[in-house]
């Protein structure tokens, strides 16, 4: 039993060195780059400089039932966000082809971050042993985090627009009604027959 127990605390302990502390509200937003859905890469900190907002969120597995809700429910909000001049990225350790099909079939107008080793989960402060941790941060244009939340999914867009409107005082703006995980936009009408 000794015998297990040892090398089982120093592979936590490695694991714990080779990670970032996490982020809290007020840090510098990690200035790392990763490869987006796209096979391009996306530097988040040329981003943050040209976004009055980035919300760069995280979500352990493509195609499951909790992060497909998160992203579809950013994805229906995102005019809003634009509105308030926040940018979205998604991240996930799945792999370029997995981001590029979740993106395309459920029509994310924001890219997909394929962080398959890990740097940019673990730039984020994140352990990053299988999966990333759902939350995620709201980076202002300076480069400094502002907002973080967990375990969000559904009201993910709606946390976000509600702490931007009391950052200005104003009355939140109303998201879009929550739509199953599974909703994909709407196909356009079918022609009618020919007769």
């Amino acid at each position: 039993m000794k015998r297990l127990l040892l090398p089982t605390a120093l592979f936590l302990s490695l694991g714990a060195l080779l990670r970032a502390a996490p982020l809290s509200v007020g840090d510098a937003g990690p200035a790392v780059t990763g490869t987006a859905e796209t096979g391009k890469p996306l530097d988040l900190a040329a981003t943050y400089k040209a976004n009055k907002y980035t919300l760069v969120y995280f979500y352990p597995k493509a195609f499951t039932s909790g992060c497909t809700t998160q992203g579809c429910a950013l994805r229906d909000s995102y005019d809003e966000l634009t509105k308030q001049g926040v940018t979205v990225a998604g991240v996930s350790v799945d792999d370029v082809a997995t981001q590029k099909k979740f993106h395309d079939e459920y029509k994310f107008p924001f890219p997909l971050i394929a962080d398959t080793d890990k740097k940019v989960v673990k730039a984020f402060g994140q352990a990053g042993l299988s999966m990333a941790s759902r939350e995620s941060y709201l980076i202002n244009q300076e480069g400094k985090v502002v907002y973080h939340d967990t375990n969000q999914t559904a009201s993910q867009a709606t946390q976000v627009l509600n702490f931007l409107s009391r950052q200005a005082g104003a009355p939140a703006p109303a998201a879009p009604a929550a739509k199953p995980a599974d909703a994909k936009p709407a196909a356009a009408p079918a022609a009618p027959a020919a007769k």
